[in-house]
């Protein structure tokens, strides 16, 4: 069989491509080397937003992009991704109050904002977020963006890349890749499997961290790739403070922080900014940047952060397109395509930079360059429809949340909401019928027997972290033994596919 695209990449750059491309009629294969966000993005901020910080360096295209952006993947998936205020303490010495006003003033009015409210001022001796800041801190601004449960947005657009048609093989790397008559020819190697060997008529080159070394080591080729790695790190520490806004911290040495309410008993604090050397695929955070992020929050609050609050960490590699930046923190976060062949070769298009909020502009803008080769392929159709769960109005959670309550009583309203929360709609699935707690199966904390085999027959789970790190966080939830009586229970299931596999 011939493919239109095949796709290297199960992040959200490289699913939101197979979306939109098996959207309009392509045949298309994506393949991952391991989990389908087992990288960069599950290892964001978790934001949805236009990059306030962008407008310093003159990124207005960007800002506007992501600014509209927002409320079109706001109303798409609903269950994900909801509304979040910022308030931004000032105090004299960092950036003039006349510029951040210009900032928040474009920040409001760029993208042509509908739904999310627009920025306030704070007195902050009187409002509640002012309560956990230093009394130094009279003034701020309060703005909104969205938050986003990233991996689960990932897993959402290759669960409709599928429904169109495309196929989706996680756990499976692209060893070789050659130009031939036609098209490419690509050998795969599925995990505990035979090496597999697969024709497409273009390549796309989505794989982050990895976009290099696809370039030398799949498709062998001679020049080198303009990527630079940066990392981002965050902690997450125990709830800082009881209401649901988020803060942006101005750092003395310009960069900024974020303190976001997150799962509910704690608080997410990031994101560093550091030049990354050699293998992208485990990255750890540094002493450095711990005590950086304790620091920069501990400096806007009346109790310090310490090192004994931290209670989970995680870092992930940023691919950009090296533009010559001096500084980590100056490099363009714009996405940059680069379509590569001569007249009459197979064309590939290699995926430098981006971010989450751009996403499904970025796989639009994919379609338009690679469009020339495919004349039969449909319109733009993403901007206007949802994700898997999300069939439902932004603004009718609650309610919906209530009425699955109501429906199964028998769970506790936090693991309802939780349900809801991550799968929308899709929630009644996974329920089929259920009328007592014991139809649910054998439960792990909050998690069901039931919910475990929908993520492995819709989600392509395999392994328990797959669960506890990215289909959901419950591994900040699960207590050790929990946890250990998950991969005990997953281990058997692993291993009688691989036996299936070895027979057949």
């Amino acid at each position: 069989m011939m493919y239109d695209l095949f796709i290297i990449g199960g992040g959200i750059n490289g699913c939101g491509i197979a979306r939109d491309a098996a959207g309009r009629g392509l045949k298309v294969i994506l393949v991952e080397q391991g989990d389908l966000a087992s990288g960069t993005s599950s290892a964001s901020t978790k934001l949805i937003h236009g990059g306030l910080r962008y407008l310093e360096h003159y990124e207005f295209r960007l800002v506007r992009e992501a600014l509209i952006e927002r409320e079109v993947l706001l109303k798409s998936a609903p269950h994900i991704i909801w509304p979040l205020r910022f308030v931004l303490p000032h105090h004299r010495g960092l950036r003039p109050r006349p510029l951040i006003r210009l900032g928040l003033f474009l920040y409001d009015h760029l993208g042509g904002r509908k739904i999310l409210p627009p920025t306030r001022s704070v007195d902050l001796r009187k409002d509640v977020t002012g309560e956990p800041l230093r009394e130094e801190f009279v003034r701020g601004y309060e703005y909104s963006d969205c938050w986003v449960e990233d991996a689960r947005l990932v897993v959402l657009n290759a669960m409709d890349a599928k429904t169109r048609g495309a196929e989706i093989r996680t756990r499976t790397k692209c060893t070789s890749a050659a130009r031939v008559a036609g098209g490419w020819n690509l050998t795969i190697s599925p995990k505990g499997r035979k090496d597999e060997v697969v024709q497409a008529k273009v390549l796309v080159n989505a794989a982050g961290p990895w976009v290099g070394d696809v370039l030398s080591s799949v498709v062998r080729q001679n020049e080198s790739a303009k990527v630079r790695m940066v990392k981002g790190s965050h902690i997450v520490v125990d709830r800082l403070y009881d209401h649901d806004r988020c803060y942006i911290f101005q750092n003395a040495d310009g960069r900024i922080c974020f303190a976001i309410p997150y799962e509910q008993n704690f608080t997410l604090i990031g994101t560093t900014d550091e030049d990354h050397k050699g293998d992208p695929g485990n990255p750890q955070i540094s002493d450095s940047e711990i005590e950086y992020l304790l620091s920069a929050t501990s400096e806007y609050l009346k109790k310090s952060v310490t090192r004994s609050q931290v209670r989970w960490t995680y870092s992930g590699i940023r691919p950009l397109y090296d533009d010559g930046a001096s500084k980590a923190q100056e490099a363009t976060r714009d996405y940059v395509l680069k379509l590569d062949g001569s007249t009459g070769e197979a064309p590939m298009l290699s995926v430098f930079g981006g971010k989450i909020t751009t996403f499904r502009k970025l796989a639009e803008s994919v379609m338009e360059k690679i469009g020339p080769f495919f004349p039969q392929a449909g319109k733009p159709w993403t901007a206007q429809a949802s994700l898997p769960g999300g069939d439902f109005a932004y603004d009718k959670v609650d309610t919906l949340i209530a009425e699955l309550q109501r429906k199964y009583s028998f769970l506790k309203p936090a693991n309802v909401a939780r349900i809801f929360r991550a799968y929308g709609t899709d929630a009644e699935r996974m329920f089929d019928g259920a009328r007592f707690s014991k139809d649910m199966g054998q439960f792990f904390g909050p998690l069901s027997e039931r919910e475990i085999d929908y993520l492995k027959d819709e989600e392509w789970v395999r392994e328990a972290d797959d669960i506890l790190w990215r289909r959901s966080k419950l591994g900040l939830h699960l207590s050790a033994d929990e946890q250990a009586a998950l991969r005990g229970f997953m281990r058997p299931v692993a291993e009688a596919k691989r036996s299936k596999r070895a027979k057949g």
